[in-house]
């Protein structure tokens, strides 16, 4: 893959304004060559750094109707319940835009862990097969248009753990974890292949508790000893990151 594009902004605002342009000119994009434009959300301060969408000139501008939304990762638990992906995702942007509701692609209420990874996995083989997603050529896993990854202080990314072996995963498209380290502790999660098969990934990471983190992927000593989870997101198209100050204030 290319170098990735490092963007790095004075604060959090500055990272908003960027990435809201970053997303309408990729949606714009894809919906012109392929009709629509897939996009897989993850939790955490993500949604709220998209806040820029749902204010003008973004929230008249973008084709909504077109956009496809799917979780990275998602906790086990009901749809409405605070620690939901979903629900963040929904009252802080998709309650806000005209996305349809037919859409959006939440988890499968009332499954354990892996019988909702699997069911999410078979939705996905579904809409595949019914040419709703394309699928990479080298890889034959679903591509997605666009990725929006957080990373948390540890260097995780989705629920893709440091030291737990669902981050060497090769074969499925989504998996499960019953142990995660933050609760809630059930959660499902896509896998590095799936992840990596993406047009597009964007990085976006806020706040001086990931500067650590940060330092050890994009420093100068990013390729020595046992890598993050982060290291291994190596996407077919462009990774780009995009980061506050607060962020780099360990990188040299």
């Amino acid at each position: 893959m290319a170098p990735p594009n490092v963007l790095k902004f004075e604060t959090e605002e500055h990272v908003a304004v960027a990435l809201a342009n970053y997303i309408a000119d990729l949606s714009a994009k894809f919906i012109a060559a392929n009709g629509s434009f897939s996009v897989v959300l993850s939790g955490g301060t993500l949604i709220d750094t998209m806040r820029k969408l749902v204010e003008p000139p973004y929230i008249s501008s973008i084709d909504w109707s077109k956009w496809l939304i799917f979780y990275l990762d998602e906790r086990v638990v009901p749809l409405d319940h605070p620690d939901c992906n979903h629900k963040l995702a929904f009252d802080g942007f998709l309650s806000k835009v005209a996305i349809p509701e037919s859409n959006i692609y939440p988890i499968k209420e009332g499954l354990s862990p892996e019988e909702a990874a699997d069911e999410y996995e078979q939705r996905l083989k579904h809409l595949v097969a019914n040419k709703t997603l394309r699928t990479s050529p080298i890889t034959g896993f679903p591509k997605f248009d666009l990725m929006l990854l957080g990373m948390g202080p540890d260097g995780h990314v989705a629920s893709l753990f440091c030291w737990h072996f669902q981050r060497f995963e090769k074969e499925k498209w989504v998996t499960f974890i019953l142990d995660s380290p933050k609760p809630p502790s059930e959660r499902i999660t896509f896998t590095f292949p799936l992840i990596n098969s993406a047009s597009e990934i964007a990085m976006v990471v806020t706040g001086e508790d990931a500067a650590d983190a940060v330092k050890v992927a994009l420093g100068p000593h990013a390729s020595y000893g046992y890598p993050l989870p982060v290291q291994k997101v190596s996407p077919e198209g462009e990774l780009t990151w995009f980061l506050d100050k607060a962020a780099t204030s360990q990188l040299k």
